[in-house]
């Protein structure tokens, strides 16, 4: 009895002030309590899962930078097309501050127009003496003229077409799925009606809204990644076991290379697959990693065949079960971080080709691409141009020529000084480097 009262006893509020030891030490060595010290605590494994691997992966920061360039004009384009939607080609600041959630703003409608003076013309209406909103001339002739370059490439847009429609299992593709990417391969808004009834020899309209190739064209069944195994045989004299089934890899900057991962990649390269125009039924795939490897050329193949080489990731899962895609395909791209970049900095996760941006441009560039990018300077450069002159404004000059404090006037004759010089297009250089050209 008397060895049961000891620990109530020892370790009581009371008799701690006996021990030369102090609380807080006996804090540290029993934090629960001295009845729980010899409890063995569960070790917790780290979670490892596709969300954390995205928090964890190494950033691409030229990718990011574009993405958030390319952000603000889709915002713009956004508002630009529900402005052009209304009867008289404007619209007051109230309508469009109901609609900035689906447009996608997360700031005041007033805040982010009055951001882009150069896009977006405030005035007051003369009748109705409300604040109303419409697009400048100079940006409605640049997006007049992208529009006009997409209509001009309908050879281009059909050839994509057939070839998006080889990569489906049984040649069909849902129209919505067409819809909601239509941006991102090239089609025009009205391509149902001005595209496809020209061409009802190579596509036919089915009734549940579907698209369905009337004859496969095999002389476009090469994928794009086939013409950069070849150049990479011929040019750089490698052995075909080292091209025949390789895929480019470019890691991003600051990518740490594990112990044997160099030996796992070479093993990947060479390792065979059904190609993406290749029917799966014909080599039925029961190996998993070149199930995987497979999925790898499909997504690869369609990324290619998109104008800007990204597509949102949500947008992806429209095509998995089409394309025969039954995988995760957040963790597949993650999995392979030197040929697919997803970054988070747009409106959405969006994934893009490695390999096509070289310093954050586009490698080989096309007419509608060049239209984005036209669009994106004007954008960029001026927004860029009103911030560095509202900080010069608000920089006084240092000295004056008699030596005294700086007058009004000499201050006002400043701002016209820098004015002029930013006219003249000298601010514009900085700004240059950062856009795709």
């Amino acid at each position: 009895m008397l060895f049961d009262e000891m620990p109530s006893e020892v370790f009581g509020q009371r008799n701690l002030c006996l021990f030369p030891i102090r609380r807080h030490i006996l804090d540290k060595v029993f934090p629960h309590g001295p009845y729980t010290c010899c409890i063995q605590k569960r070790w917790k494994k780290p979670v490892d899962s596709a969300r954390t691997r995205l928090e964890g992966r190494t950033r691409d920061h030229r990718l990011d930078k574009l993405m958030i360039q390319l952000k603000n004009l889709r915002l713009a384009l956004n508002l630009h097309e529900l402005i052009s939607q209304q009867r008289n080609g404007y619209a007051s600041l109230q309508l469009l501050s109901r609609w900035r959630h689906e447009v996608g703003l997360n700031i005041e409608i007033g805040a982010f127009l009055k951001k882009y003076p150069h896009i977006f013309d405030i005035y007051v209406h003369p009748i109705k003496r409300n604040e109303c909103c419409k697009v400048t001339r100079k940006m409605a002739d640049l997006i007049a003229e992208e529009d006009a370059v997409i209509r001009e490439n309908e050879p281009a847009i059909i050839k994509r077409l057939k070839k998006l429609l080889m990569l489906s299992a049984d040649g069909t593709l849902n129209m919505h799925a067409l819809w909601l990417t239509r941006r991102e391969l090239g089609l025009p808004d009205d391509y149902r009606c001005s595209i496809l009834p020209n061409h009802q020899s190579d596509f036919s309209l089915g009734s549940p809204d579907t698209l369905t190739l009337v004859t496969r064209d095999e002389s476009l069944a090469v994928a794009d990644i086939e013409e950069w195994r070849e150049k990479e045989y011929t040019e750089k004299w490698l052995a075909e076991s080292q091209t025949k089934y390789a895929f480019p890899i470019n890691f991003p900057t600051g990518f740490k290379i594990e112990k044997g991962f160099r030996e796992k990649l070479g093993n990947w390269q060479r390792l065979p697959y059904t190609k993406a125009y290749e029917k799966n039924e014909l080599h039925p795939i029961c190996n998993a990693d070149r199930l995987e490897k497979r999925i790898v050329g499909i997504l690869h193949e369609l990324l290619s065949l998109t104008v800007q080489k990204m597509i949102p990731l949500e947008r992806l899962s429209h095509f998995r079960r089409p394309f025969d895609m039954e995988v995760n395909l957040r963790e597949l791209i993650l999995k392979h971080p030197g040929i697919f970049y997803i970054s988070t900095k747009g409106s959405t996760p969006t994934v893009l080709l490695r390999e096509s941006y070289s310093k954050g441009c586009l490698v080989e560039p096309n007419p509608v691409y060049n239209g984005v990018v036209a669009l994106m300077k004007w954008t960029v450069q001026f927004s860029f141009l009103r911030s560095t002159t509202k900080k010069a404004k608000l920089r006084k000059p240092a000295f004056v020529s008699d030596g005294s404090a700086p007058r009004e006037e000499e201050i006002l004759a400043a701002q016209c000084r820098l004015k002029r010089h930013s006219i003249k297009g000298k601010l514009f250089q900085r700004a240059e480097p950062e856009l795709c050209l």
